[in-house]
């Protein structure tokens, strides 16, 4: 999270703009809560330049609940279209499975998830009810650049993403989507809010079974209050929304210069790494992850000591998933590139100490 949001959140805990009230007392229904859900909508539709054909939707359960809630409404019962391209993607595929017919059309587990399969490769379904991807996959590192057009690979049905953990990082052509979900945690705001992006053309199309607070025409038609939505996430989310639209980098506002800064960051990273003989990546550069940068020590024999030399140095969380191994360092928004600066210099550091 940003510094000044969580100053802005902290200040106006006990009394929200002179209501009296803080953000966890309100009313949902009430006119204060529905002063910022407007105002958080409004500004994040303008923060992602998201069509006016698009509903946005606050709503709970995270990316995982997603998996569920998305075959749930747009899968029919039929076919939906998975690209495997890490851990995220695996479990999408497997959770969607108990819902509908969730087939893998392609996928880089041959290559231990080190790049991504080629669009050109994959075997889509006709008729596929919508076509799964996460754009960017957190454990792995790796992150799509340009989205597929589906159109061009002969597919007419929608693509769904995951963009939990790099929306707000990039611009998102939604040319290209029917649906983006992704869990707050990472670059907007505090777990337990979900955000969903959904076409308008998609509602309406839910199973019977699926819940009623899950079904994203009656959140769409509810205005996302059909029950009470997290709502000091979706308030501290519209912090981070007003902090992202006021950001610059040169001419660039708003999620373009952020773009610049996360670009700037993850060269400076992997330009580290990929200059050094003591620490590798081993992701293809090409599909390499601005947001996640899975890294290790050639000699993993001095794992232990470079994490408790981290730790001693405030670089806190830099171990790599357990299925993974290794370190990773995840450079979200809010990370300034003064914190990618002192993980290099530590990196150069230890390099040092142990020649």
């Amino acid at each position: 999270m940003p510094e000044a949001v969580l100053r802005r959140a902290a200040a106006e805990m006990l009394d929200w703009h002179g209501s009296g009230m803080g953000v966890m007392e309100m009313s949902h229904r009430g006119k204060e809560f529905g002063a910022i859900a407007t105002k958080a909508e409004a500004d994040l539709r303008t923060l992602l330049a998201i069509p006016a054909n698009f509903h946005i939707l606050f709503m709970q359960g995270g990316g995982l609940g997603e998996n569920a809630i998305v075959p749930m409404n747009l899968s029919r019962g039929t076919i939906a279209d998975f690209v495997i391209t890490g851990s995220w993607s695996i479990k999408s595929q497997k959770e969607a499975q108990r819902y509908c017919d969730a087939r893998i059309v392609a996928s880089n587990a041959d290559g231990k998830h080190t790049r991504l399969p080629d669009p050109s490769t994959w075997q889509l379904t006709p008729g596929a009810s919508y076509v799964h991807l996460c754009t960017n996959e957190t454990i792995n590192g790796l992150e799509f650049q340009e989205l597929p057009d589906l159109a061009a690979l002969g597919s007419d049905a929608p693509l769904v993403i995951d963009f939990s953990s790099h929306v707000a990082s990039r611009a998102v052509d939604w040319r290209r989507v029917g649906l983006a979900f992704g869990g707050a945690q990472k670059n907007l705001g505090p777990a337990g809010l979900t955000i969903v992006v959904v076409r308008d053309d998609l509602l309406g199309r839910a199973l019977e079974i699926c819940p009623s607070a899950f079904n994203y025409k009656t959140v769409a038609d509810n205005q996302s209050m059909y029950n009470t939505p997290p709502t000091w996430g979706i308030y501290v989310a519209g912090l981070t929304f007003d902090w992202l639209l006021q950001q610059r980098e040169g001419e660039l506002t708003g999620v373009a210069a952020m773009e610049q800064r996360n670009i700037a960051k993850a060269a400076l990273l992997y330009g580290f790494i990929d200059g050094s003989a003591f620490y590798e990546n081993r992701i293809d550069p090409a599909c390499r992850s601005r947001m996640n940068v899975p890294f290790f020590l050639r000699d993993e024999r001095r794992n232990d000591a470079f994490l408790a030399g981290a730790r001693d140095a405030g670089l806190l969380q830099l171990k790599g998933h357990k299925s993974v191994g290794g370190m990773r360092a995840s450079i979200y928004n809010a990370m300034p590139i003064e914190g990618v600066q002192a993980l290099v210099a530590y990196m150069r550091e230890f390099e040092r100490s142990q020649a």
